[in-house]
């Protein structure tokens, strides 16, 4: 882009957001935007990923459509907006479930009028065609994906609904697109790329590095112990001026209500939060939690998504997350203000058997059946909602079939969105079983991930170091402020990768074909394609020749 460009984006940021400075990466993101490219935006938490999309809005000639995935989440985008941007920036609308007809009407008639340029969906309302032929008639200039890691199976917090969206793209015309998410490693981003169908993409990729959160494990041996360590360290870290508020994220219902109880018995401001609360309870927690009425939130996963609290000064995992994904999204939240925060996750080895049984979703056979049935029967293409009709079966567990059945090849999805079988001569108990084998195939990578974050909470080596490894990104030297560094047991210099280079594309007599994700100094992470993550041995991989460069070995 030409100097003069540039310029107007930041006098833009600045005369209309009150930004008076922006970062390299959300600049560079913009420059590629206005001058016509889908981008992959990848920036940590608080690095203000919502200015790539807001501020070429301005310039462009049609509104914003923001796909978001929580309603709070789109509430707190709008909010911002409005407190933040001048007279000459229009509003921001969205359209959901939980709206009455009039409020819907009203919403679309801002955008149609000009009056409102952002509009706010969840990927669930793109499902229904009127929605997306409404959104075709309006010209949408600019589609954004927010928390796009949730397009991938291959990363955490995969949602159904997200795999939709790229037909959605090509419905629109194709207009720029701009995929957002604080973390992806590089098959995440690969896949993003894919099941989108960015074209023409740039990716901006900040540093996955926080050097202001101070990393530690605290690996137990019995669930009491571990209890009771947990309640310990949040008692103190709240007892300190300088840690005072903070996050604990639990694996299940019942774990954040004892967590919170506990701690609300030594009159800490704490609180639970989870899925089986009612909404008007989830929002109080989460809006006391931002003005500073609680010290603590106990919560499962899906606390924190898009939380604007700069100063949440700990988190605590009172058991291992699914992955180093979900584990990165979470302590993001710590320490957006740049101060230091402190990261403790509580492990033992015993509770990744929980992890294993949360992430073991059966594939919904039945409902594949159905739906494949239904679409041979047809012989022609068939419209979601005819199909909604004919298969009897909730609309997420009827997504995800249509989703296997894709990606088996077994169905096709036209330039209007409906759905077709793909070979009339195919049997529907074959494109079952292709399904079947898709399915199986995403579950060995998601149990795989399980495995990994388990090697995080047992090295001794700089635990930063790994944690970055594993984004793709190398630490030259250990990071002096994690556990392991601190206890003497990092290794001075990082691992030579020589023969293993990052990214590269190997293949196993086993396995098959994966990239080379990660090395340490006595050993390696692969991600297969079929089997998921790997961790081999360094040292038995050069003795016994395990990895050849792709494609180079045969089978017998």
């Amino acid at each position: 882009m030409s100097d003069e460009h540039t310029a107007e984006l930041r006098r833009l940021a600045e005369r209309c957001f009150g930004w008076p400075e922006l970062s390299a990466e959300q600049l560079e993101a913009m420059e590629a935007v206005v001058a016509g490219h889908d981008v992959l935006a990848v920036l940590p938490t608080g690095a203000g990923k919502s200015a790539i999309y807001q501020v070429p809005t301005l310039v462009l000639d049609g509104p914003a459509l923001v796909v978001s995935p929580l309603l709070a989440l789109q509430r707190d985008q709008i909010e911002g907006l409005a407190d933040n941007v001048g007279d000459e920036v229009p509003d921001a609308v969205a359209i959901n479930s939980a709206q009455r007809a009039k409020e819907r009407e009203e919403a679309w008639e801002a955008v149609r009028s000009g009056t409102a340029a952002y509009l706010f969906l969840a990927p669930e309302q793109l499902a229904k065609d009127e929605v997306v032929a409404e959104l075709a008639e309006l010209g949408v200039a600019l589609v954004v994906i927010d928390e796009a890691h949730c397009v991938s199976a291959w990363g955490h917090d995969f949602r159904p609904d997200y795999l939709r969206l790229g037909s959605v793209i090509d419905r629109l015309g194709h207009p720029r697109v701009v995929a957002l998410t604080a973390t992806a490693a590089p098959p995440v981003r690969e896949d993003i790329v894919r099941r989108l169908g960015l074209r023409e993409h740039r990716e901006v990729i900040a540093s996955f590095d926080r050097p202001n959160l101070h990393l530690a494990v605290r690996r137990h041996t019995d669930d009491h112990g571990k209890r009771e360590a947990v309640l310990a360290e949040v008692r103190a870290l709240t007892g300190d001026p300088a840690t005072r508020g903070g996050l604990v994220y639990a694996a299940t219902r019942r774990d954040t209500e004892f967590y919170a109880d506990e701690l609300a018995k030594s009159g800490i401001r704490a609180e639970a939060y989870h899925a089986g609360m009612n909404g008007d309870d989830r929002t109080r927690v989460h809006q006391a939690y931002r003005d500073g009425e609680l010290d603590v939130v106990v919560a499962t996963s899906a606390f924190g998504m898009g939380i604007d609290k700069p100063d949440v000064r700990f988190v605590v995992h009172a058991s291992a997350p699914d992955s180093l994904d979900s584990y990165y999204q979470q302590i993001g939240r710590a320490g957006r203000d740049g101060e230091p925060a402190r990261i403790v996750l509580f492990y033992r080895p015993e509770d990744l058997s929980v992890q294993r049984f949360l992430t073991a979703a059966k594939a919904p056979e039945d409902t594949v059946d159905a739906v494949a049935g239904e679409l041979r029967s047809h012989g022609e293409p068939v419209s979601t909602e005819d199909l909604a009709e004919e298969v009897d079966a909730p609309a997420a567990r009827r997504t995800r079939a249509v989703n296997l059945l894709e990606q088996a090849g077994a169905v096709t999805t036209d330039e209007h969105g409906e759905l077709a079988y793909a070979d009339p001569d195919l049997p529907v108990d074959q494109a079952r079983e292709r399904a079947l084998e898709v399915a199986e195939r995403n579950q060995r990578l998601i149990q795989s991930r399980v495995r990994v974050l388990s090697e995080y909470a047992d090295t001794t080596d700089c635990r930063r170091r790994h944690l970055l490894a594993y984004f793709g990104e190398q630490l030259a030297q250990p990071c002096g402020w994690c556990d392991t560094c601190e206890a003497g047991t990092a290794s001075a210099a990082p691992a030579d990768s020589a023969e293993f280079p990052v990214g590269n594309r190997v293949s196993h007599a086993e396995w098959g074909g994966g990239a080379v994700l990660a090395v340490d100094e006595d050993r390696l992470t692969v991600l297969f394609d079929e089997v998921g993550y790997k961790t081999l041995s360094r040292q038995a991989v050069l003795d016994n020749d395990l990895l050849r460069p792709a494609g180079t070995f045969t089978e017998a």
